[in-house]
This record gives C-alpha cells, sequence and structure tokens, in this order.
C-alpha cells in the first residue's frame, strides 16, 4: 500500500534497494529465479560465512526473514547502546557532532517501525535537535507521539499552544482530584483534606507527569506556571495555587537546582513547606518567614504575587490559621493582648498576603494589603472574650452552687462579631477556624452560640468546599446531639438549608453529613430533612444519586408493615419523645 512505499521510501535514498527495486528488477528481467538469486546476493548480509550457513538454516525450514529479522533486532540493540555510550563519551561539541551525523544518515528512515527506536534514541541525547528535523517531527502526529519527552521539551518551549494542549487535561484532572477529596463520602474528624503531608501530596500522579514533563527546562517551567496564573485568575479556584506550589517542591526534592535557583519564591516556599508539615509555624520559622517578606526590594515588588500565590494555598491558609488559633489562647493564658506578640502579627501578615492573591495578581499592583487596625484591637480580643467565656463557664460549672441555681451558657454574640465575619475576609476566616476549634472541642454550647453568625459571611466564606468538608467531619464528633431537636433546627434549618436551594454544593454537603449520621436523626426530623432536601429540576446529578443512597438507606430503616399495629382508636398515640443523648 501507499503506507509501505512511504515508509521505505527512505531506503533508496541511502542506496538501499527497497521492494519497488526489486519489482522493477523482476518486471525488467527474461530470468526471474537468477534476478531473485542475484538481488538476495547483493542485498543480503555481507558476511563470507553466512554463505554456506544459509542453505542449512533453509534445509531446517527457517524462513530467511526470520534470520534477517534475528539478525537486525541484535544489531538495533547493538546500534541503541552504541548511540547511548556515544552520548556520554569524549567532548561534548564531538560527541554531539557524531550524533548529529548519525541523525543526518538515520532521519529518512524514521517511519520504518524497525529503525524508528534507533533515530528516537539518537534525536533523545541530542540537547538541540536541528529545527528542521523538529518541525516534521511535529508535522506527523505519529512521530510526535513516539518521540521521547527529552525531544518533546524542545517542541514544546517555542510551542506554547502544543504545550497548552498537553499540560491542559493533566490541569482539569488535578482540580477534580481536589474536588473528589472534599465531596468524598468517607466523613472523618481524624482523616480529612489536610491530612496528607505535603511529601505524599507531591507524589500524586499530576505532579509527577508536570515535573517529568518539565524536566531542567526553565522556559517551560515558567509556562505551566502562567497557566496556573492565568486558570487561578480565570477561575478564582485556590487548587491551583496549591499546585504552584507542589510542582517547585516537587524540583526542589529532585535536587533541580537549574530551576529552584531562579524561583524567587523556593527559599519561602521550602520554610512555609516546612511548617505545613507540622501544621504549625514555629518561631524560628516565623521569623525566617518574616525576613523573605521584608527582603523584598525596591523595583523586585512583582515576586510578592507570586508569594501570595504560594501564600493562597489552602494547605498554607490552614497552617496560618491554625496556628493563629492556638496563638490566641496562649495569649488568653498570658494575659496578652494580640498587638504585643509579633508572631501573631506576622501569621495576621501572611493571611492578608495569602487572601489578597486574586486580587494583587488581577490589578497588577504589587504591594502587601492594608492590615485593618480594627482586626487587631478589636476583633482578636473578641475571640479571645469567647475562649474566656468557656474558661468561666466551665469552672462555674464545678463550684459547688449555694443558693444560685445554675448559670447558663451566653447565648447571645455580640453584634461586632457578625459585622465582622460579614465585612472583613480575615476576620472571617479566622472566624470560621475558630467555630471549627470548639467543634472539634465537642464544645456544643459554643457551637450553637456563634452559629447564628455563620449565615451570611464575607463572600459567603462558611458555605465554601473546603470549611463545609472541615465542619461535617467535626460535627461527627458531636454524633449523640442530633437525636435533640433543638441542635437539629439549629444545624439544619437555621444553617445548612437557609443556602441549599442557591448553592448545590451546600446541598451536597448536607446530604453527605446525613448519610453518615442518619441514624442519629431523631425519625421525624429526619423525615422532615429527607422532603426538604429532595432535589429539584436544577439539582445536578450529585446531588440526585446522594439523595438516592439516603432515601435507600431510610427504607431499610422502617419497620416492615407487619410490625406496625394499629392502636385502638380510643386511646391518642402518644407523642414520640427524642431518646436523651447518651453521654
Amino acid at each position: 500500500g501507499p503506507g509501505q512505499a512511504e515508509m521505505y521510501a527512505g531506503l533508496q535514498e541511502l542506496g538501499v534497494a527497497n521492494g519497488e527495486d526489486l519489482k522493477e528488477t523482476l518486471t525488467n528481467c527474461t530470468e526471474p529465479l537468477k534476478a531473485i538469486e542475484q538481488f538476495q546476493t547483493e542485498n543480503g548480509v555481507l558476511l563470507p560465512s553466512l554463505q554456506y550457513a544459509l542453505p542449512f538454516l533453509d534445509l531446517h525450514g527457517t524462513p530467511r526473514l526470520e534470520f534477517h529479522q534475528s539478525v537486525f533486532d541484535e544489531l538495533r540493540e547493538k546500534l541503541l547502546e552504541r548511540v547511548s555510550a556515544i552520548a556520554l563519551e569524549g567532548k561534548a561539541e564531538e560527541r554531539y557532532k557524531k550524533l548529529e551525523d548519525l541523525l543526518e544518515k538515520s532521519f529518512s528512515l524514521v517511519k520504518m517501525p524497525s529503525i524508528q527506536p534507533v533515530v528516537m534514541c539518537v534525536m533523545k541525547h541530542l540537547p538541540k535537535v536541528p529545527e528542521k528535523k523538529l518541525k516534521l517531527v511535529m508535522a506527523d502526529k505519529d512521530l510526535y507521539k513516539a518521540c521521547a519527552v527529552e525531544v518533546k521539551r524542545q517542541i514544546w518551549q517555542d510551542n506554547q499552544a502544543l504545550f497548552g494542549d498537553e499540560v491542559s487535561p493533566l490541569l482539569k484532572q488535578y482540580i477534580l482530584e481536589k474536588e473528589n477529596i472534599l465531596f468524598s463520602n468517607d466523613i472523618s474528624f481524624l482523616q480529612n483534606f489536610f491530612s496528607p503531608s505535603p511529601k505524599t501530596r507531591r507524589q500524586g500522579e499530576v505532579v509527577q507527569k508536570l515535573t517529568q514533563m518539565i524536566g531542567k527546562n526553565v522556559k517551560l517551567y515558567d509556562m505551566v506556571l502562567q497557566f496556573l496564573r492565568t486558570l487561578f485568575l480565570r477561575t478564582r479556584n485556590v487548587h491551583y495555587c496549591t499546585l504552584r506550589a507542589e510542582l517547585l517542591m516537587s524540583l526542589h526534592d529532585l535536587e533541580i537546582s537549574d530551576i529552584c535557583t531562579v524561583d524567587p519564591c523556593h527559599k519561602f516556599t521550602w520554610c512555609l513547606d516546612a511548617c505545613i508539615r507540622e501544621k504549625f509555624v514555629d518561631n524560628k520559622r516565623a521569623r525566617e518567614l518574616q525576613g523573605f517578606l521584608d527582603g523584598v526590594k525596591k523595583g523586585q515588588e512583582q515576586v510578592l504575587g507570586d508569594l501570595s500565590m504560594i501564600l493562597c494555598d489552602p494547605f498554607a491558609i490552614n497552617t496560618l490559621a491554625l496556628s493563629t488559633i492556638r496563638h490566641l489562647q496562649d495569649l488568653v493564658g498570658q494575659d496578652t493582648l494580640p498587638r504585643e506578640s509579633p508572631d501573631l502579627l506576622l501569621l495576621l501578615r501572611m493571611l492578608s498576603l495569602g487572601q489578597g492573591a486574586w486580587d494583587m495578581i488581577d490589578s497588577q499592583v504589587f504591594k502587601e494589603p492594608k492590615m485593618e487596625a480594627e482586626l487587631i484591637t478589636r476583633f482578636l480580643p473578641l475571640l479571645m472574650s469567647f475562649v474566656v467565656d468557656d474558661h468561666t463557664f466551665t469552672v462555674d460549672q464545678k463550684l459547688p452552687s449555694e443558693e444560685k441555681g445554675p448559670i447558663p451558657y451566653p447565648s447571645t454574640i455580640p453584634e461586632a462579631f457578625t459585622k465582622f465575619l460579614q465585612e472583613n475576609r480575615i476576620a472571617c476566616e479566622i472566624g470560621l477556624y475558630y467555630i471549627l476549634h470548639i467543634t472539634k472541642q465537642r464544645n456544643k454550647n459554643a457551637f450553637l452560640r456563634l452559629l447564628p453568625a455563620l449565615v451570611e459571611t464575607f463572600g459567603d466564606l462558611a458555605f465554601s468546599d473546603i470549611f463545609l468538608h472541615l465542619l461535617t467531619g467535626n460535627l461527627t464528633l458531636l454524633s449523640d446531639e442530633f437525636a435533640l431537636e433543638e441542635f437539629c433546627t439549629s444545624l439544619f434549618d437555621g444553617f445548612f438549608l437557609t443556602a441549599c436551594s442557591r448553592k448545590e454544593n451546600v446541598h451536597r454537603h448536607v446530604l453527605r453529613l446525613l448519610l453518615h449520621l442518619h441514624h442519629k436523626v431523631a425519625p421525624a426530623k429526619l423525615e422532615s430533612l429527607q422532603k426538604a432536601l429532595e432535589p429539584t429540576k436544577q439539582s445536578g446529578e450529585a446531588v440526585k444519586e446522594l439523595h438516592n443512597q439516603l432515601s435507600e438507606k431510610l427504607e431499610l430503616r422502617k419497620p416492615s408493615p407487619a410490625e406496625v399495629t394499629e392502636p385502638p382508636s380510643m386511646e391518642l398515640p402518644l407523642p414520640t419523645v427524642p431518646t436523651p443523648a447518651s453521654r
């Protein structure tokens, strides 16, 4: 066929006869058998000793093709070994000259499946494949596919669009993997989105593939960062910030100094990575991080855009926020004000920088966001007063009560707290982490007191996937409270259901939670929740699927009709009383 002709066309350029030549010989000859014999002699393996061996193989019924094929395979292996050896010996320019000559000679045969591996091997070892050859490879889908990544890098670095096509499905896969974790049906306070260590995360398929594609090529690394910045701007999806940090640290793990030394964020990211591993920013590392931020020189402010993206990674935010809550508790014990703690101020400065990443990259105005004094002088002291309320309440419970009745837990929230959560992004982030903290401590009183403040928050942060993922995990620690009408009404009617109809993701998270805890909820409440959470016409597949799963579970819980005996009509059915939570 035409494919064959194209495949072997290169042989003629090299003065080697091919099938076309044989056809021509046979068409124009008088004695075909003699002609075939002559063709075999002229084009066979030129080894005197073979003259007698071949007829012997013929007697054994070994086809000549099989023999030639095995000789050929053997030679190709030798050639591949030789090429790899040439690539390592002698002076650079000499070995590259040898390889270039070899490429010149062999490239015309690149379509022959038997020869292709040799040609590819030669190209793989050339740091600069001639432009003309790269263009030919690029123009041919199959050749491009067969190329080693070393050759593809040379093609990609001058073809951003082609590189983008290769990287794009990987980035989509990455975001999908993150979302699958956040919406996973396994709910637990022990294992959550933030559990895997940075080292483990960097072993992920996408990070490894991108690392492999980039190699030591700074130009490709810059392109990937550019893609990540653009996608972050377009979607506001913070997982791109995680990938930005993971990629740099993956190259760091491999000690690729060609790239690490030119990325101005390298040392900062490395230090922050250690904090993320410990889920805490200790004093020594705090000083180090502060040094990097203070060290940004005039004229290099653009690096703040990159640093802010590194700090906007949810794993960084999580670490900074957890550290902030720990610091606040320590300050209560030391009777110190937030503004007197340089460590706390640094954490807030980094949170601000991270939370301001999108605005900074969007506006291209590279300066640190201004910290609002109110955050430090009013909001944080408020949080500290909540910590004090808890201590006081606990101590009061333990005191012998003479004539005074039991002291109720403070139930109102200061107006200022609610206002801060609505208007100040950093306050909102820290407030949400404080609520996660009290939930994890199984502090039901504090949780119910602050919950109403979550209905309206800055940018709807309380309805973001990461917060709801963590909250649902921590709520499993309060599972016994789900039997109580008051608790369920506050949590579901007062919080979750206020957003379900306008936010599909909230609908999903509530269903996840109920799938996990339905056996703890009072039957009447469960039934009304099942109705309230019916999917609508607009609902996506995920919501429908979860609701079906929930309905199936509830079906299994219902007693079979035989067991339900009708009460005599005289008696009024007793109201169902939720059983008190077992402690």
